[in-house]
């Protein structure tokens, strides 16, 4: 019996990367996709700039993008949505005392490891499954010794902490 070649599937347009979200606002950094449900963000992501530009489908993301807009004007810009009720009860602690920290500052993953007694490098987890990038700054969390990782990447020269050093430039804090 002659093994079958598997199926070839066709090449993804980059106007269909965007079909899975309910809005794509293009930025100086690239895009962020906004993905909704029954009036709740569910998710909030950094996307390259090959994805296309989509008009929101619905009142949450519309709000979403707008306030993305107003934090793209005006870097002081605190985000409110309505956001799900997603992650783990330790993950929601970190993502907590992100949000309190004020643009233009940062601090490392230590120190919010002992705001909330815990360890860096598990802070650093939770950051990088951050739901909703953005509206939960956590490009404000650096290593002690640098820049750290984004997103659950760490390659200098690549997309994600690219995005960082644009959100902290934009918040003006200087050296990263």
């Amino acid at each position: 019996m002659k093994k079958q070649a598997p199926a070839v599937q066709p090449p993804v347009k980059p106007s269909q990367l965007a079909d899975i979200f309910s809005a794509v606002v293009h930025t100086p950094f690239g895009g962020m996709g906004i993905r909704t449900q029954a009036g709740l963000i569910l998710e909030m992501v950094y996307l390259p700039r090959h994805y296309a530009e989509k008009d929101a489908t619905d009142a949450a993301a519309a709000k979403a993008a707008k306030q993305i807009a107003r934090y793209l004007k005006d870097p002081g810009f605190r985000f409110k949505l309505p956001l799900a009720d997603v992650g783990s009860a330790f993950q929601k602690r970190v993502w907590a005392a992100i949000a309190e920290i004020p643009s233009g500052q940062v601090l490392t993953y230590g120190d919010i490891a002992r705001r909330i007694k815990s360890a860096p490098r598990a802070v650093g987890q939770a950051c990088g499954a951050n739901w909703f990038a953005l509206a939960s700054p956590c490009h404000r969390v650096t290593a002690a010794g640098g820049l750290g990782g984004f997103s659950h990447h760490d390659d200098v020269d690549g997309f994600y902490l690219d995005v960082k050093r644009w959100l902290l430039r934009h918040e003006g804090v200087e050296g990263y």
